[in-house]
């Protein structure tokens, strides 16, 4: 069933009930509105910080985009790009685009100009809907785009290159149109995080979309009663796929933007939110602001908060303790996943399984996993291979690049890349990405190792564990730290602190800087083997 089916259920069952919430704090803070004051001042700028959606509203603006783009001569198969900030807008675009049979191509809003022309071109996309935070790129390449034959312009002050979105949605029926979709068909393009290089676009089926749904519906449990806090950016899959489970459950989302701690437990007590995805940093922030006396948890209203969820990125058990320090009553649960694999839940820890923090868990709903050596022959239990994970969340291939493709996908099962062990239980632990294991005389050292025990420091704030060349090991560890405000450490402490470790994990140099992270919380690592002049002989072996 494609997925458009449970939006026109909900609108129709549900069609006068409240599904999104968009507000944005950046605005309220700049203009020093309470939220008393605009709840209840008749006629004052509300919609600017908080705007609110119907699932009826939903379906119909969903449809007036497909019309448009019908009308426009868009057809089954065509590619149509999203270049937007969170907001409210960005659902009923998106399913407006798959109303028409056409494919979605979600793009990063960190993309420079040049790499918003690159996906453009590598996927075809022959129409884009974008925002006013991307005026100024879009200006220098929209004439370098002559495939891209529709240009809409969502907001205000729009650039005369482009149309007006709101305007032409506006003189559209809202009606359904008569398109037959298939599980089969191609619905959605998205972009890898580029670690190696230009991003590689992964497509996927309407079948691949519904997978999320049903996975993280059985995973986390949605009722009506529940309201989603989403905060990542819905580019990603994670952010999306999560919201999937509300979407099947007929429930309500918010979408906030903004990160900051009392932001989060702000909009948490203010509009009900029953569960929270968020990324590793984000918690971090939450936990240092608790402790620091910036945020304090009886000013808000957190009973009725029965889940928090992380995936996107390996998880600190330290971090989880911390959490259930302060938050005892919530339940918990990681979720591992990969855009290849349609996001998060292909393995995730199962909330019952808190006793195994650490572990990523074990194959998720509809899912299986196995982890096998160099060969694709499964390693014994407890040994370190490669993670494969096979369900009807894989990819279909890598759009255009079919040896790409065929370096990840052999007879159903999905290659990571990542490097995993499985316990005496079942439960599979990640261990790090292949390219990014340090060889260091002859030994295997996994980096995520030594950050979840340099962590464990009271002065880091966040750590990242890089290689170096090195003329007699062919490379030592180093550790980019950055450390939480106010506090001040030396390398020499550090290496005092990691002496209970092995002597060949331990780091052979500390370097104190900024840790870079992309918007949906992993380490930027290339960036950083960039800005310390690293070429590794690895990458280059591992790239696919």
């Amino acid at each position: 069933m494609p997925i458009t089916e449970i939006l026109a259920r909900n609108a129709e069952m549900y069609g006068h009930e409240k599904c999104l919430t968009e507000i944005n704090m950046d605005l309220q803070e700049e203009h020093h509105v309470t939220w008393l004051e605009y709840e209840l001042i008749e006629n004052n700028p509300a919609g600017e910080y908080r705007r609110e959606m119907t699932w009826r509203v939903f379906d119909e603006k969903a449809n007036r985009m497909a019309n448009l783009l019908l009308k426009r001569g868009i057809k089954k198969g065509d590619k149509v790009a999203i270049l937007l900030m969170n907001c409210l807008e960005w659902l009923p675009i998106y399913f407006g685009i798959l109303k028409t049979g056409a494919v979605a191509v979600p793009l990063n809003f960190r993309y420079t100009a040049q790499e918003i022309k690159y996906c453009l071109e590598l996927s075809d996309t022959v129409a884009l809907v974008f925002g006013p935070e991307f005026i100024g790129r879009m200006e220098t390449i929209y004439h370098e785009i002559p495939q891209v034959k529709i240009l809409l312009f969502a907001g205000e002050n729009r650039p005369s290159f482009a149309e007006n979105y709101d305007r032409l949605t506006a003189n559209c029926s809202s009606e359904a149109p008569d398109i037959k979709l298939s599980d089969d068909d191609d619905a959605a393009i998205y972009f890898s995080s580029g670690t190696t290089g230009f991003p590689k676009a992964i497509l996927h089926t309407h079948r691949s979309l519904m997978s999320a749904c049903y996975t993280e519906f059985m995973h986390h449990g949605q009722t009506r009663e529940d309201n989603f806090l989403c905060i990542p950016p819905l580019y990603h899959t994670g952010a999306k796929m999560h919201w999937f489970g509300s979407l099947l459950a007929g429930s309500k989302a918010v979408l906030l933007r903004g990160v900051r701690p009392e932001w989060i437990l702000k909009t948490v007590s203010e509009e009900k939110i029953t569960i929270v995805w968020l990324l590793v940093p984000w918690a971090q922030d939450i936990l240092d602001a608790i402790e620091r006396g910036d945020v304090k948890l009886e000013d808000y209203q957190l009973s009725q908060w029965r889940l928090m969820h992380i995936g996107a990125q390996p998880v600190p058990p330290s971090l989880i303790h911390r959490w259930k320090k302060y938050f005892p009553n919530h339940l918990y649960d990681t979720n591992y996943g990969l855009s290849e694999s349609i996001g998060p839940g292909c393995v995730h820890l199962g909330v019952e399984n808190i006793h195994k923090v650490g572990a990523i868990g074990i194959p998720g709903y509809n899912w299986e996993a196995k982890i096998v050596d160099e060969n694709g022959i499964p390693v014994p239990q407890g040994e370190v291979g490669e993670l494969a994970v096979k369900g009807p969340g894989v990819m279909k291939c890598y759009y255009k690049d079919p040896k790409a493709t065929e370096l990840v996908l052999k007879d159903g099962w999905l290659f990571t890349g990542d490097m995993a062990r499985m316990d005496e239980d079942g439960f599979i632990y990640l261990v790090d990405r292949k390219k990014d294991v340090i060889i260091s005389g002859g030994e295997n050292i996994y980096p995520v190792q030594i950050e979840d025990f340099l962590r464990a420091h009271q002065a880091i704030k966040d750590v990242a564990v890089i290689g170096l060349p090195d003329k007699r090991l062919g490379e030592i560890t180093a550790a980019i730290i950055e450390l939480k405000p106010g506090f001040t450490c030396t390398e020499e402490e550090i290496k005092e602190f990691c002496r209970s470790m092995p002597r060949y994990k331990r780091p052979k140099k500390v370097i104190f800087d900024e840790v870079p992270r992309n918007p949906t919380g992993k380490i930027e690592k290339p960036r950083l083997r960039e800005k310390y002049g690293v070429t590794r002989l690895v990458e280059a072996l591992t790239e696919r």
